[in-house]
């Protein structure tokens, strides 16, 4: 087994500190994205009990069950497979695939907020023309493609967090128990047994997932710097302080040295460091590179995400009252996705 160790990252810390905030910062993810597929699932299912068409109800569950093994095969190659490979080519492949991971979670936020009002509409089109042709590959398509978009977003941002927190079975954890949640959350929902403001949860969980992605973005930058994809502290690029021959540090280490080092007063081992990387992406050392790429994601994708925010509530708000009724188990589930429209 290859040790991955990393020059001056200052972010793995040691098996006796605390990781609570790194679980919970998993844990909202698989909460976000397991309901996110949770609904669209049971929008699925309860239109095909509506139409008293039960009986394709297996070659749905085949879709999402086939979605689920991708998903984790997805995965297992991408812990496994790294073992093989040199450092370089480790730190390379797990920078491109964060950036992968930052694309999907961008992507998906703002086709949300573009398409959520329409997405049972769409669903339930789609199952009727899969059903009129008959065919069975339709209905697993369907439910396959239902549930492998969110599940290959999740499984890149979870990898890509495990290398950045490097407490994989914590976090790992976090993730099922939000994914586990999601599922029996999601049940309630449909059969109307518990209400939720699904307009809010997405807004607060979407501004969530923009900081989150803004720091697997940043940890990405710093995988490409170390393969040397990237101009860095760790290339022949990075500038040198004149007095100890290291890597400079602040403005005269700009562009491609280190934008700051407060590892004295945030001690990389320490409980507050991975802390602020599973809530905000900081780092203690952290290059120019890194600073610059965190805050335009911050300023541009959040200032485009907020503005959707505000837009929607007004352009929702006479179907409010409507999705906030309690109803039996079909409308159940339509009224949480009005509310996810909402969002």
């Amino acid at each position: 087994m290859r040790l991955r160790l990393r020059r001056g990252s200052g972010h793995r810390p040691p098996s006796d500190t605390p990781r609570i905030d790194p679980v919970l910062a998993t844990f909202l993810i698989g909460l976000r994205e397991g309901l996110e597929a949770a609904l669209v699932v049971g929008i699925l299912v309860a239109y095909l009990t509506r139409i008293g068409r039960r009986d394709v109800l297996p070659r749905l569950w085949a879709g999402v069950g086939l979605a689920i093994v991708l998903a984790l095969g997805i995965g297992a190659i991408l812990t496994f497979g790294a073992y093989a490979l040199t450092f370089q080519a480790q730190e390379l492949i797990g920078g491109l695939l964060s950036l992968l991971a930052v694309g999907m979670v961008t992507w998906m936020i703002f086709w949300m907020q573009r398409t959520a009002r329409t997405m049972k509409s769409t669903l339930e089109g789609e199952l009727a023309r899969a059903l009129q042709t008959g065919g069975l590959w339709g209905i697993v398509a369907i439910g396959f493609v239902s549930v492998a978009r969110e599940g290959i977003e999740t499984t890149l941002l979870l990898w890509s967090m495990v290398q950045s927190f490097g407490a994989k079975p914590e976090v790992l954890l976090g993730a099922l128990l939000g994914l586990v949640a999601a599922v029996v959350l999601g049940w309630l929902l449909s059969r109307g047994m518990v209400r939720l403001d699904l307009r809010v949860f997405f807004t607060w969980t979407g501004a969530f997932l923009v900081i989150v992605a803004a720091g697997v973005l940043a940890y990405a930058i710093h995988d490409l710097q170390e393969a040397g994809a990237l101009p860095g502290p760790f290339t022949a690029a990075a500038p040198l302080d004149p007095v100890t021959g290291d890597v400079a540090i602040g403005w005269a280490a700009f562009p491609f040295g280190w934008a700051f080092d407060v590892s004295a007063q945030i001690a990389p081992g320490g409980a507050l460091a991975p802390v602020l990387q599973a809530t905000v992406g900081f780092m203690p050392r952290m290059s120019w590179l890194q600073v610059i790429a965190w805050a335009i994601y911050i300023v541009v994708v959040g200032a485009f995400f907020a503005r959707g925010a505000r837009r929607r509530p007004r352009s929702a708000s006479s179907a409010s009252p409507a999705s906030e009724a309690p109803a039996s188990a079909p409308s159940a589930t339509d009224s949480p996705t009005a509310q996810q429209g909402a969002s």
